[in-house]
Order: structure tokens, then sequence, then C-alpha cells
């Protein structure tokens, strides 16, 4: 489900498709992301239909490191990939459109991402609807987002309505989709991201749940344990998880 991949290679991947004009869609998957997939076969399918999908977070890095002697020195994070894959852009002229949140996040997004990245160019900006995609809506974005000339979409629903959304959208654009969740509050200044310190030991599902509590706690209370829990019966070999068919299509109409 998750890729063994660092920063370079994920940025390395994203232009080059750019360039190309070619569907692509990525998703940078912390803890919670990650057991929607194991809790869900649907979304299990749909994750491992996408091009690439990060190790967001030193759970999910620490995890690839021991089962799989991946090796990896850093975890790919939602925010901080988004920077770096706009700096290229900027520098290679290729438009981008953002997708999702709220009509205010998305306008102070637009404004901060083109301070932090001066030459960058924003060729649209769309808030979310917040409700499944009525007939034919789906191919209604898609069509305003060529017509706004964008060569790669960054889009920000959270988790999983944009694996949904980026994956039922593959089909219909010759660009990168990035799902790039709370990078979208992070960069318009809505969320601050932990400390280092806090980063490095694992620690950051804590700085969110002191901040935003009656909201998370479910998540980070229930979904962490289970996610050890996994983890020690894959590494014991108690449990091996199995991929379903990664050509499965959701039957239900995607969250726009």
């Amino acid at each position: 489900m998750v890729d063994v991949i660092d920063y370079d290679a994920a940025v390395a991947h994203v232009i080059a498709a750019a360039r190309d004009r070619r569907p692509f869609i990525l998703t940078a998957l912390a803890v919670h992301g990650v057991m929607t997939g194991v809790s869900s076969r649907t979304h299990n399918a749909r994750l491992n239909a996408f091009d690439v999908v990060t190790p967001d977070g030193q759970p999910v890095r620490w995890a690839l490191n021991l089962l799989h002697g991946a090796g990896l020195r850093d975890w790919v994070s939602g925010p901080d990939l988004t920077l770096r894959v706009l700096r290229r852009a900027a520098a290679e002229a290729l438009p981008v459109y953002l997708y999702g949140s709220t009509a205010p996040t998305v306008e102070r997004l637009a404004d901060s991402l083109t301070e932090a990245v001066p030459r960058l160019r924003i060729a649209g900006a769309e808030p979310s609807k917040f409700r499944p995609a009525r007939p034919g809506e789906p191919a209604q974005i898609a069509e305003r987002i060529n017509r706004s000339g964008a060569r790669l979409v960054l889009v920000g629903l959270g988790c999983p309505r944009q694996e949904a959304f980026v994956h039922a959208m593959r089909p219909l654009l010759s660009m990168p989709l990035l799902a790039v969740g709370a990078a979208f509050d992070y960069h318009a200044g809505r969320l601050t991201p932990a400390p280092l310190p806090m980063q490095r030991y694992g620690l950051a599902w804590l700085w969110r749940l002191t901040r935003e509590p009656r909201r998370l706690w479910r998540r980070y209370l229930l979904l962490g344990p289970g996610y050890l829990a996994r983890l020690a019966a894959q590494k014991t070999r108690l449990w091996t998880p199995v991929a379903p068919e990664p050509a499965y299509r959701p039957p239900e109409p995607p969250p726009v």
C-alpha cells in the first residue's frame, strides 16, 4: 500500500508526469490513512491503484524499515512534499490548480503559496462542495481544470475523501493529482505543524490531538493501537495483509 520512496523521487515522478501530460495520482498516508485502507477493502483497492503512496510520518517510515528493510532515512509528508513540488513546478512554468477545502481557506492558501514560491503560477482554485458528485459532475470539474491550463492539481479534501476523488478523476485528467490533505490548512495558516523533535519521535499525532481533541480523539486513540497491533502481528507473521485487485472501481460517486 505504501511505497518505499523519498522526497526527491516523489517530486521527480510528479514533475515527469506533469511534463509528459499523463495521468498520475499520489497520496501521502499517515497512520490514519493506512488504517482506513486496512479497515475497508474498497478503499484498500483504491489505494493500491495509486501510482505513488508516500510514507507520511515516522510511524509509517518505521514500519517500512522494520517489515521490509526499506532503509528510509526520512518520511515524506504532504505539506513538505507540496512545497517541493511547487518549487519545481514554478521553475518549469507548470501551472497548478487547487481543489478542496473551503473558499476562505483556498483563497488564503493561494496567497500563501504565491508568497512562498514567487514564480508559481496558480491556474485556478475551487473549494469543495462537501457532498457526493452528481451525474456528470466529475467530467465538468475535469473540464474546468483543463480549461485553466493547469499541468498539475493539488487536492485537499481530507482522508479518505481526497483519495476517492483523485482516483475517480484519474481517467479524466492527463496530469498529476496530489492528495495532500492537511497541507491546505498548514500552508493557509489554519494549522501549525508539530515541533520537529515531536515529529522525529513519532509524536506529531499528539500535537494534533491537543489542538483538536474533540474531532481527533477517536482517530488517534483507537486507530493508533490498532496500527501497532497489526504491525506486531505482521512482524511475527501472525497476520499477512492481502492486497485486493488494484483495478477495482468503486461504484459510489466520489466526494466533491
